[in-house]
């Protein structure tokens, strides 16, 4: 989710900004990620505030899908509501694709960096490539 609404996103740090809300399905769990950005304006109280409706708005778009989504499954997915560089992150950032890692040659702006020894899926299709070349 963004100022613009929603937008389909990568399943890759790079997808992550300050400035944006992600909502992952991953069918056991439901998770809605809020960038730093947007975090820090809700524990402020700014969607409380009546010149604040947009932002209000802004907030409740991935809850109100995520709840659609928990209405409608069997079993019922955990819903995980979390912030970027907070412990519960993790359950976002173990599904990403680590684009830019901490031993990437240049992490993407924007971004985040994911500390992961795990190859990205560009280096894997490399390898893949080379073993069927060869």
């Amino acid at each position: 989710m963004t100022w613009n609404g929603p937008e389909p996103a990568l399943l890759d740090v790079a997808a992550i900004a300050a400035d944006k809300i992600l909502l992952l399905d991953s069918y056991f769990t439901v998770v809605i990620f809020h960038g730093a950005t947007i975090a820090q304006w809700r524990k402020a109280g700014y969607d409380n505030q009546p010149k604040h409706q947009a932002f209000a708005q802004l907030l409740q778009a991935p809850r109100g899908d995520a709840d659609e989504i928990i209405k409608e499954r069997f079993p019922v997915p955990r819903l995980v509501i979390c912030d970027q560089h907070g412990s519960q992150a993790r359950f976002l950032l173990a599904k990403l694709n680590p684009s830019a890692s901490y031993n990437s040659d240049s992490p993407l702006p924007g971004g985040d960096v994911l500390f992961t020894d795990d190859a990205s899926f560009e280096v894997f299709l490399d390898h893949l490539q080379r073993l069927v070349v060869q």
